[in-house]
């Protein structure tokens, strides 16, 4: 089965094609960086428009990548949610009208489980089950998760989630959006020990985050005068270290916890090489192996979507059930929905 996925819940628009028989055939994505730079985040109706301009030519390239017609489509995949109203929107419009002109099945797909199960695609895919960070903008999780669709929630941010620490973080110190990657360019020339920055709930007895604290306190750094750009760097390399401290510390505690030896790193900020490296040092010590995306999956892409969707699809095929955006699997689509709050935990087992 050839499924197209379709990825536009925020300001990147990814379209992949994924077979199950032969793995990723093609992907293409398009970052709205350069256009939301200048506002220091994202503008909502500006992603939108823009993913509507992106969405079929990166369709087109895909399939020619490929060497596949249309035709060859088997099923097409879309974000049905979490993220922005009008990206997903997008996506979700685009993509069952495809279905449908077609007449092949359409799922729609959990966003955060896209990224959960985007590690399955790389070389050395983890078996179930495992404990499952989900670290990005938007969101900062820890899963237990025993199967597709089988997800215990652990620890979930209170406030700011690790990537918006980065953000904010960045445009405190005039760093360009995104954060995360700002922040770490400029942390890699930076010193230990000139800054002192709290780790939010780092001893708490639960798995929770919150990282707005840390926020402020970097405000308040500021405030009080970073001199020079040698103190800027140091400052980076605080922040990144609190942040990365926070996460490695609570996901350790949270195999403790399930009793799981394997951990899956997932969404943006798992590309960060600060956290990589922390990571597989703290689970090389507790005899644990922890997985990561490959990076070019770590951002949101199309490749994550289709896949995805390709094995709800397939277990609603094999039980003669519907998928997650409840249309029969044996049929074309005939309407779909967007939800851009979507806890992941409550979605259905495949």
């Amino acid at each position: 089965m050839r499924v197209l996925g379709i990825e536009t819940s925020c300001d990147e628009t990814g379209v992949a094609l994924y077979c199950t028989e032969r793995g990723l055939l093609a992907q293409a994505l398009h970052s709205q960086t350069a256009m939301h730079e200048r506002y220091g985040g994202v503008v909502p109706e500006l992603a939108s428009r823009d993913h509507i301009r992106r969405v079929l030519p990166l369709a087109r390239e895909v399939l020619a990548q490929a060497g596949l017609e249309r035709g060859d489509i088997d099923a097409v995949a879309w974000t049905e949610g979490p993220g922005l109203a009008g990206a997903l929107l997008v996506g979700a419009g685009i993509g069952a009208s495809m279905a449908f002109a077609l007449g092949v099945p359409g799922i729609g797909v959990h966003h955060l489980e896209g990224h959960l199960l985007s590690p399955l695609l790389s070389a050395d895919p983890p078996p179930f089950p495992f404990v499952a960070l989900l670290v990005s903008g938007g969101h900062t999780q820890l899963m237990e998760v025993s199967g597709i669709g089988r997800y215990a929630l652990l620890g979930d941010t209170l406030d700011d989630a690790a990537g918006e620490a980065f953000d904010k973080s960045a445009q405190l110190l005039g760093l360009g959006y995104p954060g995360g990657p700002a922040i770490a360019r400029l942390a890699a020339s930076g010193r230990p020990g000139r800054y002192s920055l709290p780790r939010p709930l780092l001893h708490a007895a639960h798995l929770d985050f919150s990282f707005s604290g840390l926020k402020t306190a970097v405000m308040h750094a500021v405030r009080r005068g970073v001199p020079d750009e040698q103190a800027r760097a140091d400052l980076a390399a605080e922040v990144e270290a609190a942040i990365v401290d926070v996460l490695v510390a609570k996901s350790v505690r949270a195999l403790g916890a399930a009793g799981y030896s394997r951990l899956v790193v997932a969404g943006g900020v798992s590309a960060n090489r600060s956290l990589r490296e922390r990571l597989e040092a703290a689970c090389r010590r507790t005899g644990a192996r922890v997985h990561f995306p490959e990076l070019a999956l770590c951002s949101d892409n199309g490749a994550m979507i289709a896949f995805a969707g390709a094995l709800r699809l397939g277990a609603a095929g094999a039980a003669g059930a519907t998928s997650t955006a409840g249309v029969p699997s044996g049929r074309a689509i005939d309407g779909f929905r967007v939800r851009p709050r979507w806890p992941l935990e409550a979605l259905p087992a495949a």
